[in-house]
């Protein structure tokens, strides 16, 4: 059985109904942030389902060094207290580098480890210290039965609040490509499994000196992994992609998401023995 983590009113696993994890891929301004964050609050009450809001403060791993990259982690930590504060929803954000575990532990919610960092065992031990939720998303390059010892890693600081983060494997070059047989044998592990759909559709430097995406696919690939039986859903969602600073060609669409959700949530509550409310 898949054991329950939760955070704040959210709870993962135990067969309950997803939960999604969704914001824009990196901090913008906190206009624009805490506006999302009210939108998706929104969405998730009228759908009765736990929401965890996420934005980058830095986003360290960027194709070109001209792209944007956010706040950083002073300013954008104070935007993420405020989304907590002003719009009642737990926080999610990558860590880096163990210098930002401690300031980052204060605000968030859950603390993620990025896909090119998930073997960096001094990182996982020091945000595994915080006790704190710890998502890792499984990186491009590793078979999904790996992520055994990405949990081992924590569980051995004794963190159990474990999420595991699907987002797609290396498919030659500037392309990644999602095996579904992934997601079951990553919850052999006992810790509920997120599925990161927009992040999977992305063409990573694609563009040259930015990624490329094939945003279409969201929902497709969304909708399969409901049938496989996650425990979450991670979007990166923006009110007008083609303008975001950051993964605009991979982020669904606000407009969107409200439509989609309905869609995936009816096959989850088949998958999960329920009806749909």
């Amino acid at each position: 059985m898949v054991r329950e983590v939760r955070v704040g009113e959210a709870i993962f696993g135990g067969g309950r109904p997803l939960v999604l994890i969704a914001g824009p891929c990196v901090i913008e301004s906190l206009e624009h942030t805490l506006r999302t964050a009210e939108a998706l609050r929104g969405i998730a009450a009228r759908l009765g389902i736990g929401l965890v809001f996420k934005a980058s403060y830095d986003k360290a791993n960027r194709t070109s060094v001209t792209a944007f990259r956010g706040p950083g982690l002073d300013a954008g930590l104070q935007i993420l207290a405020r989304v907590k504060r002003e719009v009642g929803l737990p926080v999610l954000s990558d860590v880096h580098d163990i210098t930002q575990v401690a300031p980052a532990a204060e605000v968030l919610d859950v603390l993620q480890i990025p896909a090119f960092l998930c073997r960096q065992t001094d990182l996982m031990a020091a945000a595994g210290a915080t006790g704190k939720v710890i998502n890792v998303k499984k990186g491009q390059f590793l078979a999904p039965w790996d992520m055994q010892n990405a949990v081992g890693k924590l569980e051995a600081v004794g963190n159990r609040n474990i999420l595991l983060t699907e987002r797609g494997a290396s498919f030659g070059y500037n392309n990644l490509v999602v095996d579904m047989r992934a997601l079951p044998i990553m919850r052999e592990t006992g810790c509920p499994v997120i599925f990161d759909a927009t992040h999977a559709v992305q063409l990573p430097g694609g563009a040259g000196t930015a990624s490329a995406g094939q945003r279409q696919f969201v929902g497709t690939l969304s909708r399969a992994a409901a049938g496989a039986g996650i425990d979450g859903l991670f979007w990166e969602v923006h009110e007008d992609p083609d303008r975001a600073l950051c993964d605009g060609p991979n982020s669904l669409p606000l407009a969107q998401v409200e439509m989609q959700l309905r869609q995936i949530l009816a096959l989850d509550a088949i998958v999960k023995e329920r009806l749909p409310s």
